[in-house]
């Protein structure tokens, strides 16, 4: 991966964990209601979700890569299809996610929290769908090297467990903020963008 594409996809995983989502409000809620440490609890529990989801990416798309050679380029355009579908539904999607910081099981176990953001992450099954779809815009995975796989690592704990941490900090703000504003509703329009635009290029370059 190159620094450009590692900066790209950083951005487009930090802006998707910005969306207000059912893990922001799990973490604002947690964060809100127990402390700052549990709120990183579920964050690290989210973070171990993702990177979960990208090992079955990467270990799936190199079996077929391997498999189909030269069809895989199929692959990459379906996978194309379904990032411009994302970014479509996210531009037509209408409401906005419920944010409180209440209404939580006063459990103040650091256990319990991170099981709590694993969990959760891990009920998200369309992630796996997601991931399999954008990896192979930023990596090429008939070459893809250990160092290629440290920089997603890398990429997925600070762009998602920064931004989670972020909302673990100002959880009290974000609660209110959020029921005053339509940032759920900017910030779907930029990030669908981003998938269109990424779809795009994915079978551009297929």
């Amino acid at each position: 991966m190159s620094i450009y594409e590692s900066i790209t996809l950083l951005g487009i995983m930090a802006a998707l964990a910005a969306i207000p989502s059912s893990s922001v409000a799990l973490v604002v809620a947690r964060s809100a209601t127990l402390g700052i440490t549990n709120g990183l609890a579920v964050a690290s529990g989210i973070v171990l979700g993702d990177l979960v989801f990208i090992a079955l990416a990467l270990l799936g798309l190199s079996v077929i890569a391997e498999v189909m050679g030269g069809l895989f380029m199929f692959v990459k355009i379906i996978g194309g299809l379904y990032l411009i579908w994302l970014g479509y539904s996210l531009f037509s999607k209408s409401g906005v996610t419920e944010i409180k910081a209440n209404k939580i099981n006063n459990n103040r176990s650091l256990a319990a929290s991170f099981m709590v953001g694993f969990v959760l992450t891990l009920g998200d099954i369309k992630a796996i769908i997601f991931y399999a779809s954008l990896l192979p815009v930023f990596v090429d995975l008939s070459t893809i090297q250990s160092s290629d796989i440290l920089v997603l690592i890398l990429i997925t704990v600070f762009g998602v467990g920064g931004v989670k941490t972020i909302y673990v900090i100002f959880s009290n703000r974000v609660a209110a903020y959020a029921q005053k504003t339509n940032m759920e509703v900017t910030a779907r329009k930029a990030v669908g963008g981003l998938m269109v635009g990424a779809g795009g290029y994915l079978i551009f370059k297929a």
